[in-house]
Parts: C-alpha cells; sequence; structure tokens
C-alpha cells in the first residue's frame, strides 16, 4: 500500500524525471566523445590530412578558409616585454581598426592617360563620395572608362549579396565562336567580383597569360575564370539582379521613362563628360521621385495607424513623420521666434537691435518665400495661381528636436482661371526638417602628437600667472604629458625702457626658474616682446618663426586651467592641412552676484548655473605652425605690407580667410575659467574690443541671478 501511494503521487513527476535524466546522459556522452576526440588530435602529432579536392585550405580542420577570415572581428592581443621599460599603450581611433574590419565594397576604374582629365574627372565627380575606396588604373593601352554607375544602386546590390560565395555578376555575354553554356561579363557595363574568387584566380593567372589570347580584357578574364575555375558569369545571383543599359546614339535623357533605363546600375557607352554629367543629373531626379513617392507612402501609413492609436488623428504631428515641437518645462527653457523681412533681421549677431539681411541668412529667406508659394500652387492648381507681391511678416526659430521652423504672413495675388484677381494676405507655416546626420570622412590622428602652448602675458595678466604655471606642472609635467610651454612677455614701451632698473615680469621668470628645478628635464623659454598694440597675429608671427612647421601650436590665455583631457582633444581635433579647432572655453560667473554672500561654490562647476560658454572669444586656438604659415602668406599678399591691418585681426580670422581648411568651433567643458573683468584695449579695432566688452557684460551673471541682485538693490533702497 504504502508503495502504491508513494507511486500514485510521484505519477505527476514522472515526465520532468524522466526528461532530466535523458537531457543529463546526453550532455555526458557528448563531453565523453569531445573529450577522446580532442585527445586523439593531442597523441597525434603528425601531418593533418590533405582537404578534400576542390576545398580552401584550412576548411577540412573546422576553421574558416582564406576568403572568410578577413571578415571576422579579431582582437589585437597586447604583449609587454619584461625586459623593456614600460612605454603608454596607443590605442586605435576606431573600434573597427583594432577589431580589423575590412570595407565591403572596393571599386577599381580602369582608365588612360587619353581620357584621364576628361572621362575619368566625371567618374570620380559623380561616384567618389559615395565609395568608401576608389582607384583608378591607367596603362598604355585604351581601357574602358566610359561607363556611367548609379553608386547608391551598386552599394544597395552588395549589400544584398553573401561574401562567403564566389561572385561574377555582370552583363552576361556569349564568346564569338565558343561554349553556348560559357559567358564573360561585359566591361563596358563593369562587374562584381567577389574577394574568394581572386584569391582561387590568383594563382592561375600566369597560366592565363601564357595560354589565353585575347583582344579585349574582358573577354581574356571571363575565360581565365572559366577555364580554370568554371565559374561563369551570370546577370543574377541570390535573387539580385545586375540591371544594365546600352545607351543608343542622340538618346535625350530627359525624355527617357523606359523601366529599362530607370532600374539600370550602369549605363554604357557614355561617349564624353557632358553626357556622364547629363546622366547623372537624369539618374538623381529618378531617384529624389522615388524618395518623394516613399515619403508620401510612410506619411500616408503613418496618418492610417495613428487613427488606431488611443490618441487618434489628434496624435498626428504636422509635418507627419517629423518630430513634434518641442515643449518646454519652464521660462527659460522657451525657444524664442527671430523676426525678420526680405532685407532685414532684427535678431543680430552682435546683438543689435536691427541688421542687413546678406549672405546664406538672405539666401535662405528667398528659397523659403519661393518654396512657400511653390507649395501654395501646388495645392489649389488649376482654380488658382499665386504670386508673391510682398512679405508682411516673418518668423523663424530653431528647434534641435526637428529642424528650422518658418512662419510668413504673405501679401499674395491669386488669379483664377477666367483671369481675374483678388490681392489677399496669407499666412503659411514651413519647416525645414533636420536631414541624417553625416559622418564626415577625416584623416587619421593620433594623440601622440606634441602640443606646444603659447602663453602671451602683459602687466594685467600678472596677478593669474601663478595659478597657471601650478595647473601646467600638476596636469602636464607631473603626468609626463607630451606639451611644452613657450611664455610671451609683451613689455609696454615704458616699461622695456627700465627693464634694466625694474623687470615688471621678474616675479614670472622666478617662477619658471623653480619649475625648471623641481623638473630637471624640462625647460620653458620665454621670448620679450616690446608694443602697444599686442596683435594676436603679430605675436604669433614671432612665435612661429622660432619653431618648426610640423609644430602643433595651442594658443593659450592666462586664464586657462590646462589639462589632459583638453590637449587630448586638441591632438584629435587639430588635422594639418585639413583642420584647426578654435574650443569655446566654459566662462565661471561674477561670484559676488552668483551667490550674494550667501551661499559657497561647490568644487563641481554647474554648467547651467555657475557659468556660461563664452562665445565671443577667440583667445583659445590649436593649428599647426605650416597651416599657420601658408595662410599667413597668402594674408602677406593681399594687405601690401599695410601692418595695420594686422591690429584688426586675430589667428582665427586669418584662417577663416586666407585658408581653405575646416574651421572647427565647438564648445570645450575641459577649458575652463575663473571669473575676472578683463582689461579691453582701446587701441585695437572696433570690432574686437566690442566683442571683448559683450564677454565681459555677459560674464558677469545670467539673468535670473542678474534680476535678483536687481531685486535686493531695490529692497534696500526702499528701506
Amino acid at each position: 500500500m504504502r508503495l502504491g501511494a508513494f507511486l500514485s503521487a510521484l505519477r505527476p513527476a514522472l515526465p520532468l524525471l524522466l526528461g532530466l535524466s535523458l537531457g543529463c546522459s546526453l550532455s555526458l556522452l557528448r563531453a565523453s566523445w569531445s573529450h577522446s576526440a580532442a585527445e586523439e588530435r593531442c597523441l597525434a602529432p603528425g601531418p593533418p590530412a590533405p582537404p578534400a579536392r576542390g576545398a580552401p585550405p584550412e576548411a577540412g580542420e573546422g576553421r574558416p578558409g582564406p576568403g572568410h577570415e578577413d571578415f571576422r572581428p579579431r582582437i589585437v592581443p597586447y604583449y609587454r616585454d619584461p625586459n623593456k621599460p614600460y612605454k603608454k599603450v596607443l590605442r586605435t581611433r576606431y573600434i573597427q581598426t583594432e577589431l580589423g574590419f575590412h570595407e565591403r565594397l572596393f571599386v577599381a576604374v580602369l582608365t588612360s592617360k587619353a581620357t584621364l582629365n576628361t572621362l575619368a574627372v566625371a567618374v570620380n565627380k559623380t561616384v567618389a563620395h559615395h565609395f568608401p575606396r576608389l582607384l583608378y588604373f591607367t596603362g598604355l593601352r585604351s581601357a574602358k572608362d566610359d561607363t556611367y554607375a548609379q553608386a547608391e544602386q551598386v552599394k544597395a546590390l552588395v549589400t544584398h549579396l553573401s561574401i562567403n560565395q564566389d561572385v561574377y555578376l555582370g552583363r552576361a555575354e556569349e564568346f564569338i565562336g565558343g561554349d553556348e553554356q560559357a559567358r564573360y561579363c561585359h566591361g563596358g557595363f563593369g562587374y562584381l567580383l567577389s574577394r574568394s574568387l581572386l584569391l582561387k584566380l590568383h594563382p592561375h593567372l600566369d597560366s592565363c597569360r601564357n595560354e589565353i589570347l585575347s583582344v579585349r580584357p574582358d573577354e581574356w578574364l571571363g575565360r581565365c575564370i572559366i577555364d580554370f575555375l568554371g565559374i561563369t558569369c551570370v546577370s543574377q545571383l541570390q535573387g539580385q539582379h545586375y540591371h544594365t543599359y546600352e545607351l543608343a546614339k542622340n538618346t535625350e535623357l530627359e525624355k527617357e521613362e523606359e523601366e529599362e533605363f530607370q532600374a539600370a546600375l550602369a549605363v554604357h557607352p557614355v561617349s564624353d563628360m557632358t553626357l556622364m554629367y547629363r546622366l547623372h543629373k537624369q539618374f538623381s531626379r529618378i531617384q529624389l521621385d522615388r524618395v518623394y513617392q516613399e515619403i508620401q507612402d510612410l506619411q500616408m501609413q503613418i496618418r492610417n495607424l495613428t487613427a488606431l492609436t488611443p490618441a487618434g488623428e489628434a496624435g498626428v504631428t504636422w509635418p507627419v513623420g517629423i518630430n513634434a515641437p518641442f515643449l518646454p518645462k519652464s521660462r527659460f527653457e522657451v525657444i524664442s521666434w527671430d523676426y525678420f523681412t526680405e532685407q532685414h533681421l532684427f535678431s543680430c549677431p552682435d546683438g543689435s537691435p536691427k541688421c542687413e539681411l546678406s549672405g546664406a541668412s538672405k539666401a535662405d529667406v528667398s528659397e523659403i518665400i519661393e518654396s512657400a508659394v511653390e507649395q501654395l500652387n501646388r495645392r489649389y492648381q488649376p482654380l488658382l495661381r499665386f504670386s508673391k507681391r510682398q512679405l508682411l511678416n516673418g518668423y523663424r526659430r530653431f528647434d534641435p528636436t526637428r529642424g528650422m521652423e518658418y512662419t510668413l504672413d504673405l501679401l499674395l495675388e491669386a488669379a483664377t482661371q477666367k483671369g481675374h484677381s483678388h490681392v489677399l494676405a496669407k499666412r503659411v507655416s514651413l519647416v525645414r526638417p533636420l536631414s541624417k546626420v553625416e559622418i564626415i570622412p577625416m584623416p587619421y590622428v593620433t594623440e601622440a602628437t606634441r602640443v606646444q602652448l603659447v602663453l602671451p602675458l602683459t602687466v594685467q595678466d600678472l596677478d593669474f600667472v601663478a595659478n597657471f604655471l601650478d595647473m601646467f606642472a600638476m596636469n602636464t609635467l607631473d603626468t609626463h604629458d607630451n606639451a611644452l610651454l613657450t611664455l610671451l612677455f609683451i613689455y609696454h614701451p615704458y616699461d622695456a625702457q627700465r627693464v634694466g632698473q625694474v623687470d615688471v615680469f621678474a616675479g614670472v621668470k622666478a617662477m619658471v626658474g623653480e619649475l625648471e628645478k623641481r623638473y630637471a628635464e624640462v625647460k620653458i623659454p620665454w621670448i620679450s616682446v616690446k608694443t602697444e598694440v599686442p596683435s594676436q597675429v603679430k605675436l604669433m608671427d614671432i612665435v612661429s618663426k622660432k619653431h618648426p612647421v610640423d609644430t602643433l601650436f595651442f594658443l593659450a590665455s592666462v586664464w586657462t586651467e590646462i589639462n589632459m583631457e583638453f590637449l587630448n582633444r586638441c591632438r584629435m581635433n587639430t588635422i594639418s592641412n585639413w583642420q584647426v579647432f578654435f574650443p569655446v572655453h566654459f566662462q565661471e560667473f561674477n561670484p559676488a552676484l552668483v551667490y550674494r554672500g550667501e551661499q559657497t561654490a561647490s568644487s563641481n562647476t554647474d554648467f547651467l548655473r555657475d557659468g556660461h560658454f563664452d562665445r565671443h572669444s577667440f583667445a583659445e586656438a590649436c593649428f599647426y605652425n605650416s597651416d599657420y604659415m601658408t595662410a599667413r602668406t597668402k594674408l602677406a599678399a593681399d594687405i601690401l605690407d599695410r601692418d595695420e591691418v594686422l591690429e584688426s585681426m586675430e589667428v582665427f580670422d586669418v584662417f577663416l580667410h586666407y585658408s581653405g581648411l575646416h574651421l572647427f568651433r565647438a564648445v570645450e567643458p575641459g577649458l575652463v575659467q575663473k571669473y575676472t573683468l578683463r582689461s579691453c584695449n582701446a587701441r585695437l579695432s572696433e570690432d574686437l574690443y566690442h566683442r571683448c566688452v559683450l564677454s565681459n557684460l555677459e560674464g558677469l551673471a545670467s539673468r535670473s541671478h542678474l534680476a535678483m541682485a536687481l531685486f535686493e538693490q531695490e529692497q534696500a533702497n526702499s528701506t
């Protein structure tokens, strides 16, 4: 009875117990097989068995073949030799470099010396910016570069092909008098070859040169692949089609609407550069129409789906598919609107209430007005035809979540089909949405470059030198950072005459001497300059001549607290013959206005409360000496020895107007400056003096702090 009761109680759990026991038995059995197989390999160290015929090397051992290993991420090992002194490890800039990633598509263009400056240039201008790697091959014989390729379509085709298979894809053509089943890819329309196929073909190239005779290179290559690899050209592979279009003479491209033409990846033959550019324009228009149609389809789907949501049709944002407008959580987060007309802007960069609309802003307003009238005509034609008379009011603001928003009050003339016209005012709203973020290709740089700090000093800066040198020693000398310092003593002519009796910079020179005693391997040179107007360009001219052309300068200010974090960004953001870096430092507010004796400043700066990024200051800059010398040479040819012009310029102006480099200007949280009231030199240009005054005024405190200070002052006066 007890056994029966036990079995009846155990019956519901029997399937679970059987499953667990069976799983454990199979896992133990599998582990024993794996262990025995591993032991056999260890006990038999003889030569490995040869792979099967046709299989790539290493495939018989379970490892990927030569066509596969380059596409698998790998960790680059780090080995430290104990017999050598420790050296800082330099990591690569991109993770794909460290993992050994390769580009998926390599494009080769066969050209000739006769067409290198014509068709090859046209090919480069139409497709080069779409492909990550593009190389040109030229020789004595004339090659085929009379092909137009739709770059985006080619990239889309490649992304759908498996890299593990041999690919010989193009426009398949029959050999003259050859096997009907064998095909070669026509070179005029281009073709795709996989890396695995090229690796297999490489050992047979010498045999192909000796055994195959053909006038056409594409036929020769096709015969070589067929004879030694048994692979023929195909026009479709893995469900993907290689569409081509043979261009007839005197074809009107603008009227070409055939489906075969619109779907073509490659067009051949293209006789001249003009035809190449016309093809590019036509295919760009076709691609743009497709994108607009896709946008309309997506908008329709969004409307249909939104109607099924709890919010209903009220949840549809305008424009459909664009992020909803930013909703401020307080009055300090409200995005203000800028008012403009067709001639003037009433929110000027320099703070003035009214300025002339010019440059990019004027082009932007003109384009928006034209687009508004075009959209009205597209909506109301053929019943009404609108034409602009005047812009009554214009408003715009930049919403970081969606783009630039516009509201226009337009005075329009509306004409009917019967010829009647009427003048009316209409308000329209437009949005210029943010497009897809693009990563700009940049040259490769490292963090090992030596930075040469240049610090100009005047008599007014003496109170801040000690703190600067202390921070420099703690953050660069103690950490053995690859950075040097050069001091630039700017003497007033009166102080320069008395330097034999009283040297105003004697205290600074003594501090430098103490640093050189503390750090025996460090030398801090200084340069003395006598001038009444310390022009930044003139000072930099003196420093530039005393350093090699490959020197990376960091033009600093005495209020800057140097740290390794910023120096690394200075190295990474400054690229020789490509880009200069002008950081926007963080300026702390006046503590007397921020805390007003009631609070104490915390050690960690609150970037929203205790200061602001000073966009009026261009005192800090990172650039290479070679780039400065090139721009300075162009400036010298323009001003023709008129040195007084240099007093109205900064280094930023030199690079902006006399170099073709990228000027990278960005906020830099690593550059923090304590509050100080700077002395603005009235002998500099009006623009430089005005910027200095604005920097001082905006650096006092935020609006809320100033408002509280005024309120407390009024309260005190009233009592």
